[in-house]
């Protein structure tokens, strides 16, 4: 009896042994199968949020923007009036004396481009002024960002600059005169007008540096963007 129970014993050992590598490879399996599901799993959550990031990033806040221009008076540009033709003039007619023309000062006005107003003025002189010559314009304007701060907050404001237009009719130097309330819209004024393109001022024939030119730009949130 004690023969045939150790050899029982002896079997089932065996038999124990043999089993256990089909349980580590199933087992092996299993959570490879699972890891790979729950990688799956994860690289997918991820590449929805970094979607969702993307989309909240690029969805900037709009606000209705008014921006003026305003111009400062040159008092020393020089003014030329195109003179009037002669009438024909029959033959053997003594050649009549040429017309004085006086140079008169053009009165000011405003001229509307977009949601911007330019308000000039010119003073003559007596001085003459080329065909060619002329004022300097606004050619591109670039929409300021409204910061995503002071929209959330409801905070609306303005804010004045002054830069110098360029001979290449480029931004430079902006400096913030005034901002209501201060610091909150300054930076992204400035960010916005050193993108301006201008048609430079003429003289002469030739384009010159306007400095002191002023800006004023102002941040209002439409009500259907209202928090």
């Amino acid at each position: 009896m004690q023969i045939h129970a150790s050899a029982q014993t002896t079997d089932l050992s065996v038999a124990s042994a043999a089993g256990n590598p089909v349980r580590n490879f199933l087992r092996l399996v299993l959570g490879g199968c699972i890891a790979v599901i729950v990688t799956f799993a994860l690289y997918w959550l991820m590449a929805e949020l970094v979607a969702a990031g993307r989309e909240a990033m690029s969805d900037s806040p709009s606000g209705k923007i008014i921006d003026f221009v305003r111009i400062k008076r040159d008092q020393n540009l020089e003014i030329e009036r195109p003179k009037p033709e002669k009438p024909d003039k029959p033959q053997d007619a003594p050649d009549a004396p040429p017309p004085q023309v006086q140079a008169q000062a053009p009165t000011a006005g405003a001229v509307q481009i977009g949601q911007m107003r330019v308000d000039s003025s010119l003073t003559s002189a007596g001085f003459r002024l080329s065909a060619s010559d002329g004022e300097y314009l606004p050619i591109v304007k670039v929409a300021p960002i409204y910061p995503s701060r002071a929209q959330s907050r409801g905070i609306e404001g303005w804010v004045l600059l002054q830069f110098t237009v360029t001979e290449t009719g480029a931004v430079r130097d902006p400096v913030v005169l005034e901002s209501e309330p201060p610091g909150i819209f300054d930076e992204a004024a400035k960010r916005a007008v050193v993108k301006f393109k201008y048609k430079p001022r003429v003289e002469n024939g030739r384009p010159i540096e306007v400095p002191g030119v002023q800006h004023l730009i102002t941040f209002e949130i439409e009500e259907g963007r209202r928090r």
